[in-house]
C-alpha cells in the first residue's frame, strides 16, 4: 500500500448486502485514504527520529509487504552494537478486511525512534472470501519468523522481540504469542490494544457489544461481517480465538489497553483475566471515553498520546538488555 497525496473517504456500504467485488472496490478505496496525507490530521505526523519504507518478505509460497521503521541515522541507539543489533517490535495492524500498515505509522515511528528498536509492521492478507483470518495469522507468524532467522540481515537482536497488535491485529498477535511459546521462542513482550480475540459464534454475547452496537459507530454489523469473512463454513473458530486457548501459560508478559467506548472492550477485559488466571504476567489499562481505533487517531481522541506513553514505557522494561 503505497502512500498517495489526496483521496476521498469511501462511503460505509452496508457489510449485510456487500458482494465480493464490492468489498474489493471499497477496500481499495478505503485504503488509499487511509495511506492519503489527507487523513494526517487524524492520523498523526511520524517522528522526525525514524526512517521509513517499505520491503518485500519472501515466505513460502508468497511474498509480502512490510512497512519498516528504523531509529534515524544519527539518532539515538540507531548505532546499535552490530553484535547484538536493536530490540524486535512485530506490529499488526487493525482493519480485518480493510487496514494498511501505513494508518500506524504515528505510533510505529515513535517507538522505533524512541525505544530505539526496529519495528517491522505486517501488510498481512486482508480478510476476504478466498483469504479467511487463518491466512492473515500465518502472515503474523511468518513474518516473525523470517525477520528473527535473519536476525543479522534485519540487524536485530533475537533475544529481545515483541509481538503488538491491534485490534483484529491485537489477535494476531496474541495467536503468534501462543504459536511462540510451542515453538520454544521467548518473546519479551505482548501489546494487545483493543483485542478481538474471539471469533466464536458466542464473540457478540458481551456486555460492551449490547452497549456500543450502533454507537459511537455501527460496530455490530461490521463485526459480524468480519466474522463471516474469519471463520468460514467448516473452520474451526476456537482455534483462531485466544480467548479460548487450552493454555495460556508461559506466554510473553502482557500489556492489554482497553478503550472503554468499544464494542469489543469486554474481549480485551476477558482476555486479560485468563492471562491472570493461568500464571502470565498481564497489566490491564482501561481508557475511559476513548473509542474502538483511538491509538492510531491522535488527530481526535485525546488519549492516543498518554497509551503510546504507556507502551512505550512497557516495551522499553521489556526489551532492556
Amino acid at each position: 500500500m503505497s502512500e498517495t497525496t489526496t483521496a476521498q473517504r469511501p462511503q460505509e456500504p452496508d457489510w449485510s448486502t456487500l458482494t465480493a467485488e464490492e468489498l474489493v472496490a471499497y477496500r481499495d478505496a478505503e485504503n488509499r485514504f487511509r495511506a492519503s496525507s489527507a487523513i494526517r490530521a487524524i492520523t498523526g505526523q511520524p517522528d522526525p527520529g525514524a526512517v521509513i519504507d517499505w520491503q518485500e518478505v519472501a515466505l513460502p509460497g508468497r511474498d509480502l509487504p512490510v512497512r519498516v521503521y528504523r531509529p534515524a541515522p544519527g539518532h539515538a541507539g540507531a548505532g546499535a552494537d552490530r553484535a547484538t543489533g536493536l530490540p524486535l517490535v512485530l506490529h499488526v495492524h487493525g482493519g480485518g478486511f480493510v487496514g494498511t500498515a501505513v494508518q500506524c505509522d504515528w505510533t510505529n515511528s515513535h517507538l522505533a525512534a524512541r525505544l530505539p528498536a526496529l519495528v517491522v509492521s505486517v501488510e498481512h492478507r486482508l480478510l476476504a472470501p478466498e483469504t479467511p483470518l487463518s491466512a492473515a495469522a500465518d502472515d503474523g507468524w511468518d513474518v516473525l519468523d523470517h525477520v528473527l532467522r535473519h536476525a543479522v540481515r534485519w540487524g536485530v537482536d533475537p533475544a529481545r522481540t515483541a509481538v503488538f497488535g491491534e485490534s483484529c491485529g491485537g489477535l494476531i498477535s496474541a495467536l503468534a504469542a501462543i504459536r511462540a511459546r510451542e515453538a520454544g521462542l521467548r518473546l519479551r513482550a505482548q501489546v494487545l490494544v483493543n483485542p478481538a480475540v474471539e471469533v466464536t459464534g458466542t464473540m457478540f454475547d458481551y456486555p460492551s457489544i449490547a452497549e456500543y452496537a450502533y454507537t459511537p459507530s455501527r460496530a455490530l454489523p461490521l463485526l459480524r461481517f468480519f466474522q463471516q469473512l474469519a471463520v468460514p463454513p467448516g473452520t474451526d473458530s476456537r482455534a483462531l480465538s485466544p480467548l479460548y486457548a487450552d493454555d495460556l501459560g508461559g506466554l510473553a508478559p502482557a500489556l492489554v489497553l482497553v478503550p472503554t467506548q468499544d464494542a469489543v472492550a469486554d474481549h480485551g477485559r476477558r482476555y486479560a483475566e485468563r492471562l491472570r488466571a493461568a500464571g502470565t504476567s498481564t497489566r490491564l489499562t482501561e481508557y475511559p471515553g476513548a473509542k474502538h481505533a483511538f491509538l492510531s487517531m491522535p488527530g481526535v481522541e485525546p488519549q492516543a498520546e498518554a497509551a503510546r506513553a504507556e507502551i512505550l514505557e512497557f516495551l522499553r522494561e521489556a526489551l532492556a538488555e
